[in-house]
Protein backbone atom coordinates (compact mmCIF):
# COMPACT_ATOMS: atom_id res chain seq x y z
CA UNK A 1 0.00 0.00 0.00
CA UNK A 2 1.20 3.75 -0.74
CA UNK A 3 2.73 5.33 1.97
CA UNK A 4 1.04 8.31 1.42
CA UNK A 5 -0.06 11.44 4.15
CA UNK A 6 -4.01 11.82 5.72
CA UNK A 7 -3.68 15.24 3.86
CA UNK A 8 -7.01 15.90 5.58
CA UNK A 9 -6.11 15.21 9.47
CA UNK A 10 -2.85 17.92 8.66
CA UNK A 11 -5.24 20.33 7.67
CA UNK A 12 -7.32 20.62 10.64
CA UNK A 13 -5.09 23.43 12.47
CA UNK A 14 -5.29 25.36 9.18
CA UNK A 15 -8.67 25.03 9.09
CA UNK A 16 -8.95 25.95 12.40
CA UNK A 17 -6.92 29.00 12.02
CA UNK A 18 -8.15 30.29 8.23
CA UNK A 19 -11.89 30.06 10.37
CA UNK A 20 -10.81 32.30 13.06
CA UNK A 21 -9.44 35.21 11.01
CA UNK A 22 -12.20 35.11 9.02
CA UNK A 23 -14.70 35.23 11.63
CA UNK A 24 -12.71 38.08 12.98
CA UNK A 25 -12.03 39.97 10.10
CA UNK A 26 -15.99 40.34 9.68
CA UNK A 27 -16.61 41.23 13.20
CA UNK A 28 -13.40 44.28 12.26
CA UNK A 29 -14.29 45.31 9.03
CA UNK A 30 -18.60 44.49 8.90
CA UNK A 31 -20.04 43.88 5.44
CA UNK A 32 -23.39 44.65 4.25
CA UNK A 33 -23.27 43.47 1.12
CA UNK A 34 -21.62 40.06 2.35
CA UNK A 35 -23.65 36.76 3.87
CA UNK A 36 -21.03 36.59 6.78
CA UNK A 37 -21.85 34.37 9.23
CA UNK A 38 -24.74 33.52 11.86
CA UNK A 39 -24.30 31.76 15.33
CA UNK A 40 -27.24 28.47 14.51
CA UNK A 41 -26.02 28.33 11.19
CA UNK A 42 -22.46 28.10 11.50
CA UNK A 43 -22.88 25.32 14.27
CA UNK A 44 -24.72 23.26 11.98
CA UNK A 45 -22.22 23.68 9.71
CA UNK A 46 -19.39 22.47 11.73
CA UNK A 47 -21.61 19.45 13.41
CA UNK A 48 -22.86 18.61 9.33
CA UNK A 49 -18.65 18.16 9.24
CA UNK A 50 -18.57 16.05 12.40
CA UNK A 51 -21.15 13.69 11.47
CA UNK A 52 -19.88 13.03 8.02
CA UNK A 53 -16.41 12.08 9.74
CA UNK A 54 -18.52 9.36 11.21
CA UNK A 55 -20.63 8.32 8.60
CA UNK A 56 -17.70 8.35 6.07
CA UNK A 57 -16.11 5.93 7.89
CA UNK A 58 -18.69 3.54 7.94
CA UNK A 59 -19.32 3.84 4.52
CA UNK A 60 -15.83 3.05 3.82
CA UNK A 61 -15.82 -0.46 4.76
CA UNK A 62 -18.16 -1.60 1.71
CA UNK A 63 -16.29 1.07 -1.04
CA UNK A 64 -12.67 -0.02 0.43
CA UNK A 65 -13.83 -3.96 -0.13
CA UNK A 66 -15.18 -3.16 -3.96
CA UNK A 67 -12.42 -0.99 -4.75
CA UNK A 68 -9.88 -3.54 -3.71
CA UNK A 69 -11.78 -6.51 -5.61
CA UNK A 70 -11.53 -4.45 -8.73
CA UNK A 71 -8.09 -3.20 -8.55
CA UNK A 72 -7.00 -7.28 -7.74
CA UNK A 73 -8.60 -8.06 -10.75
CA UNK A 74 -6.81 -5.81 -13.00
CA UNK A 75 -3.52 -6.51 -14.60
CA UNK A 76 -2.65 -2.83 -15.09
CA UNK A 77 -0.88 -1.20 -11.90
CA UNK A 78 0.33 2.74 -11.93
CA UNK A 79 3.13 3.47 -9.34
CA UNK A 80 2.94 5.91 -6.91
CA UNK A 81 5.95 8.32 -7.97
CA UNK A 82 6.57 11.88 -7.87
CA UNK A 83 5.78 11.96 -11.52
CA UNK A 84 2.43 9.84 -11.29
CA UNK A 85 1.01 11.80 -8.41
CA UNK A 86 0.25 15.32 -10.50
CA UNK A 87 -1.61 13.22 -13.15
CA UNK A 88 -3.13 11.25 -10.79
CA UNK A 89 -4.43 14.05 -9.26
CA UNK A 90 -5.52 15.44 -12.40
CA UNK A 91 -7.32 12.43 -13.46
CA UNK A 92 -9.07 12.34 -10.22
CA UNK A 93 -10.28 16.38 -10.53
CA UNK A 94 -11.90 15.49 -13.80
CA UNK A 95 -13.66 12.43 -12.64
CA UNK A 96 -14.57 14.49 -9.68
CA UNK A 97 -15.86 17.26 -12.25
CA UNK A 98 -18.49 14.67 -13.23
CA UNK A 99 -19.37 13.52 -10.01
CA UNK A 100 -20.01 16.88 -8.50
CA UNK A 101 -22.18 17.32 -11.97
CA UNK A 102 -24.32 14.26 -11.73
CA UNK A 103 -25.06 14.93 -7.99
CA UNK A 104 -26.95 18.16 -9.31
CA UNK A 105 -28.90 16.39 -12.32
CA UNK A 106 -29.96 13.12 -10.97
CA UNK A 107 -32.25 14.26 -7.64
CA UNK A 108 -31.34 11.04 -5.36
CA UNK A 109 -27.59 12.17 -5.89
CA UNK A 110 -28.86 15.46 -5.48
CA UNK A 111 -30.62 14.36 -2.05
CA UNK A 112 -26.41 13.45 -1.11
CA UNK A 113 -25.45 16.55 -2.09
CA UNK A 114 -27.86 19.25 -1.19
CA UNK A 115 -26.46 19.31 2.64
CA UNK A 116 -23.63 21.24 1.10
CA UNK A 117 -26.17 24.18 -0.31
CA UNK A 118 -27.98 24.23 2.27
CA UNK A 119 -26.79 27.43 4.13
CA UNK A 120 -27.63 30.58 3.42
CA UNK A 121 -24.53 31.97 4.58
CA UNK A 122 -21.31 31.50 2.21
CA UNK A 123 -18.20 31.42 4.80
CA UNK A 124 -15.59 28.83 5.19
CA UNK A 125 -17.60 26.93 7.73
CA UNK A 126 -19.82 26.49 4.96
CA UNK A 127 -17.38 23.90 3.23
CA UNK A 128 -17.49 21.75 6.85
CA UNK A 129 -21.28 21.29 5.72
CA UNK A 130 -20.69 17.59 4.46
CA UNK A 131 -23.26 14.66 3.96
CA UNK A 132 -23.45 11.88 6.26
CA UNK A 133 -24.68 9.65 2.78
CA UNK A 134 -21.49 9.71 0.12
CA UNK A 135 -21.74 6.19 -0.12
CA UNK A 136 -23.34 7.51 -3.70
CA UNK A 137 -19.84 9.67 -4.75
CA UNK A 138 -17.65 5.92 -5.49
CA UNK A 139 -18.92 5.06 -8.67
CA UNK A 140 -17.33 7.45 -10.51
CA UNK A 141 -13.93 6.58 -10.00
CA UNK A 142 -13.79 3.17 -10.55
CA UNK A 143 -12.42 3.67 -14.18
CA UNK A 144 -9.26 5.05 -12.01
CA UNK A 145 -9.41 1.80 -10.40
CA UNK A 146 -9.62 -0.39 -13.08
CA UNK A 147 -6.52 1.61 -14.95
CA UNK A 148 -4.18 0.42 -12.04
CA UNK A 149 -4.29 2.91 -9.84
CA UNK A 150 -4.17 2.12 -5.90
CA UNK A 151 -7.69 2.55 -3.91
CA UNK A 152 -5.52 4.03 -1.25
CA UNK A 153 -3.99 6.86 -3.72
CA UNK A 154 -7.25 7.39 -4.82
CA UNK A 155 -8.56 8.61 -1.59
CA UNK A 156 -5.31 10.64 -1.16
CA UNK A 157 -6.02 12.53 -4.37
CA UNK A 158 -9.86 13.00 -3.50
CA UNK A 159 -8.74 14.54 -0.01
CA UNK A 160 -6.03 16.66 -1.73
CA UNK A 161 -9.56 18.03 -3.74
CA UNK A 162 -11.60 18.33 -0.85
CA UNK A 163 -8.81 20.66 1.36
CA UNK A 164 -8.27 23.08 -1.88
CA UNK A 165 -12.11 23.88 -2.09
CA UNK A 166 -11.81 24.72 1.70
CA UNK A 167 -10.80 28.17 0.98
CA UNK A 168 -12.83 28.85 -1.95
CA UNK A 169 -15.67 29.49 0.42
CA UNK A 170 -15.39 32.65 1.23
CA UNK A 171 -16.56 36.48 0.29
CA UNK A 172 -13.29 38.48 1.75
CA UNK A 173 -11.62 37.24 -1.40
CA UNK A 174 -12.69 39.02 -5.08
CA UNK A 175 -11.74 37.83 -8.29
CA UNK A 176 -7.96 36.91 -8.26
CA UNK A 177 -5.64 37.67 -11.49
CA UNK A 178 -7.49 36.54 -14.64
CA UNK A 179 -4.79 33.70 -15.43
CA UNK A 180 -5.86 32.13 -11.91
CA UNK A 181 -9.67 32.92 -12.46
CA UNK A 182 -9.06 31.27 -16.12
CA UNK A 183 -7.34 27.48 -14.43
CA UNK A 184 -8.40 27.12 -10.65
CA UNK A 185 -11.70 27.13 -9.28
CA UNK A 186 -11.36 30.59 -6.62
CA UNK A 187 -13.62 31.72 -4.53
CA UNK A 188 -15.63 34.21 -7.59
CA UNK A 189 -16.48 30.64 -9.30
CA UNK A 190 -17.76 29.00 -6.26
CA UNK A 191 -19.96 31.64 -5.07
CA UNK A 192 -21.61 31.38 -8.74
CA UNK A 193 -21.76 27.75 -8.02
CA UNK A 194 -23.67 28.17 -4.15
CA UNK A 195 -25.57 30.65 -5.62
CA UNK A 196 -29.82 30.10 -6.17
CA UNK A 197 -30.29 32.57 -9.15
CA UNK A 198 -31.60 30.95 -11.98
CA UNK A 199 -28.80 31.92 -14.08
CA UNK A 200 -25.98 30.99 -11.64
CA UNK A 201 -27.65 27.52 -11.25
CA UNK A 202 -25.67 24.40 -12.28
CA UNK A 203 -23.18 25.90 -13.12
CA UNK A 204 -19.09 25.64 -12.20
CA UNK A 205 -18.35 22.15 -10.97
CA UNK A 206 -14.99 21.74 -10.81
CA UNK A 207 -12.90 20.73 -7.67
CA UNK A 208 -9.37 21.72 -7.79
CA UNK A 209 -9.46 23.55 -12.25
CA UNK A 210 -12.16 25.34 -13.77
CA UNK A 211 -11.32 24.28 -17.03
CA UNK A 212 -13.72 21.61 -17.39
CA UNK A 213 -16.55 23.44 -16.68
CA UNK A 214 -15.03 25.76 -19.90
CA UNK A 215 -14.88 22.79 -21.67
CA UNK A 216 -18.11 20.91 -21.23
CA UNK A 217 -19.73 24.36 -20.95
CA UNK A 218 -20.96 24.60 -17.44
CA UNK A 219 -18.83 27.72 -16.51
CA UNK A 220 -20.41 31.08 -15.43
CA UNK A 221 -18.78 34.01 -14.38
CA UNK A 222 -19.45 35.75 -11.24
CA UNK A 223 -21.83 39.00 -12.12
CA UNK A 224 -24.88 40.01 -10.13
CA UNK A 225 -24.44 39.48 -6.90
CA UNK A 226 -24.87 35.53 -5.40
CA UNK A 227 -27.84 34.43 -3.82
CA UNK A 228 -27.13 31.75 -1.46
CA UNK A 229 -29.14 28.84 -0.50
CA UNK A 230 -31.76 26.53 -1.99
CA UNK A 231 -34.23 27.71 -4.58
CA UNK A 232 -36.59 27.07 -1.84
CA UNK A 233 -34.90 26.99 1.39
CA UNK A 234 -35.51 24.73 4.20
CA UNK A 235 -35.99 25.96 7.67
CA UNK A 236 -34.42 24.15 9.96
CA UNK A 237 -30.90 24.24 12.02
CA UNK A 238 -31.43 20.39 13.11
CA UNK A 239 -28.53 18.95 11.63
CA UNK A 240 -30.69 15.10 10.99
CA UNK A 241 -33.11 17.26 8.87
CA UNK A 242 -30.36 18.85 7.43
CA UNK A 243 -28.96 15.84 5.96
CA UNK A 244 -32.17 13.96 5.20
CA UNK A 245 -34.87 15.97 3.96
CA UNK A 246 -34.37 15.58 0.31
CA UNK A 247 -34.57 11.51 0.84
CA UNK A 248 -37.90 12.55 2.71
CA UNK A 249 -38.98 14.61 -0.20
CA UNK A 250 -38.18 12.46 -2.53
CA UNK A 251 -40.02 8.97 -0.49
CA UNK A 252 -43.19 11.71 -0.24
CA UNK A 253 -43.50 12.33 -4.05
CA UNK A 254 -42.81 8.14 -4.44
CA UNK A 255 -45.75 7.24 -3.19
CA UNK A 256 -48.28 10.16 -4.47
CA UNK A 257 -46.71 8.93 -8.12
CA UNK A 258 -49.34 7.46 -10.16
CA UNK A 259 -47.15 5.53 -12.38
CA UNK A 260 -43.99 3.55 -12.49
CA UNK A 261 -42.94 6.57 -14.90
CA UNK A 262 -43.40 9.07 -12.48
CA UNK A 263 -42.21 6.86 -9.88
CA UNK A 264 -38.84 6.49 -11.74
CA UNK A 265 -38.69 10.49 -12.33
CA UNK A 266 -39.03 11.36 -9.11
CA UNK A 267 -36.21 9.54 -8.45
CA UNK A 268 -33.95 9.57 -11.00
CA UNK A 269 -34.96 12.93 -12.92
CA UNK A 270 -33.47 16.39 -11.82
CA UNK A 271 -34.14 17.74 -8.53
CA UNK A 272 -37.18 19.75 -10.47
CA UNK A 273 -38.43 17.29 -12.62
CA UNK A 274 -42.32 17.10 -13.07
CA UNK A 275 -44.17 14.54 -14.63
CA UNK A 276 -45.65 15.44 -18.58
CA UNK A 277 -49.11 15.67 -19.65
CA UNK A 278 -50.21 11.61 -20.11
CA UNK A 279 -49.60 10.10 -23.84
CA UNK A 280 -52.98 10.16 -25.56
CA UNK A 281 -54.77 6.62 -26.13
CA UNK A 282 -53.58 4.61 -28.67
CA UNK A 283 -55.65 5.24 -31.84
CA UNK A 284 -56.32 8.74 -31.09
CA UNK A 285 -54.67 12.08 -32.67
CA UNK A 286 -53.61 14.31 -30.08
CA UNK A 287 -54.82 18.10 -30.48
CA UNK A 288 -52.72 20.27 -32.02
CA UNK A 289 -51.27 23.10 -29.08
CA UNK A 290 -53.15 26.25 -29.04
Amino acid sequence: MPNLPDVVLWSIPAFVLLTVVEMVSYRLHPDEDAAGYETKDAATSLGMGIGSLAFDFLWKIPIVAIYTAVYELTPLRVPVLWWTIPLMLLAQDFFYYWQHRGHHVIRILWACHVVHHSSRKFNLTTALRQPWTSLTSWPFYLPMIALGVHPAAIAFCYSVNLVYQFWIHTERIDKLPRPFEYVLNTPSHHRVHHASQGGYLDRNFGGILIIWDRMFGSWVGETDKPVFGLTKNIETYNPLRVATHEYAAIARDVRAATSWRERAGRVFGGPGWQPGPPPPPKGTTPEPAA
